[in-house]
């Protein structure tokens, strides 16, 4: 059986003189929900166009189910995928659209087509037009249109974006269902964060075609705990005298001369006060929990997901 959907080692792609990935090495582990979080033009789509054959690296490795796809081709037929906004014939119903996309795919039987359907909970939309559909029941028959082969993994390229709070909430309900439910693997790009912290189990960073991290939600969580924000005159004292004088540890420095203290052995005030006797300037003082928006932040130095 094997552990990982998805490896890659030091993947890169190159468009004449930009480098648009860079060494990307990166694993999806079976059953899980990996998000790829980045800007736009960080590489996420370029990366998932790798994966599935539709574009080429320039250097590095791509294995899937643990096969080399250009020695084992037939690797692809595994994967079901929803890359950019789904395009369908507006005239045609839903059901109708997919059976024209099943004759296209081949060796399809129409039970596929009505399982993939019910999955995506649009059994019920039946003659209505593609045109008259929803954004949210769009991005639905994109995803019925890629498990139509019942596949194994599930590629995804931000498809809830556009949608209302409604609509995000449905593709997050169906992305949960078919991995707890129906055993599916799912790498999920998005610049929507707050989704990707209620679904995500791993996370993979990427910023200017980069990879500045991968881990687990839960090791998000554990650090995004409470902690007192201050922001300081002179961080190299100000740290020195939490270490020496109150043997506080388990601080981070951020930017703009910030600490954030997740050690709540003393009150605020204490430090501040602590702070204010040694000639040290406070700015600001307040007590955070941090989030995976934060976490980014972090992670890219600064820069935001928009």
């Amino acid at each position: 059986m094997e552990k990982f959907v998805v490896k890659t080692a030091a993947l890169s792609k190159r468009y004449s003189v930009q480098i648009v990935v860079k060494d990307v090495s990166m694993s999806i582990p079976k059953g899980k929900i990996y998000g790829l979080l980045g800007r736009n033009g960080a590489g996420k789509t370029t990366i998932m166009k790798i994966l599935l054959g539709l574009a080429s690296a320039s250097s590095g490795e791509v294995r899937l189910f643990n096969q080399s796809p250009k020695k084992h081709p037939e690797v692809y037929s595994r994967i079901g995928n929803m890359i950019e906004t789904p395009s369908f014939y507006p005239y045609l119903s839903g059901p109708e659209n997919l059976n024209v996309f099943s004759k296209l795919k081949g060796q399809i039987q129409k039970s596929s087509v009505e399982k993939a359907l019910k999955l995506v909970d649009l059994s019920r939309a039946g003659h209505k037009r593609f045109a008259n559909y929803s954004l949210g029941m769009k991005q639905r028959l994109g995803i019925a249109n890629a498990l139509m082969k019942d596949p194994e993994l599930l590629i995804l390229d931000e498809p809830t974006n556009g949608l209302d709070p409604i609509g995000i909430a449905e593709i997050r309900k169906l992305l949960k269902e078919l991995v707890e439910v129906h055993g599916k693997t799912i790498l999920i790009s998005s610049h929507q964060l707050s989704e990707i912290e209620q679904i995500a189990d791993i996370i993979g960073i990427l910023h200017d075609g980069a990879l500045l991290e991968e881990c687990d939600m839960s090791q998000i969580a554990q650090h995004n705990q409470r902690f007192i924000h201050i922001t300081v005159s002179d961080v190299h004292q100000a740290t020195r005298l939490l270490e020496e004088e109150m043997q506080l540890t388990n601080y981070l420095v951020a930017e703009n001369n910030a600490i954030k203290i997740f050690e709540f052995t003393y009150e605020p005030q204490e430090i501040n006060h602590l702070f204010g006797k040694n000639g040290i300037k406070v700015s600001s003082l307040f007590i955070g929990s941090g989030n995976l928006e934060e976490h980014f932040r972090e992670i890219t130095g600064g820069v935001g997901i928009a």
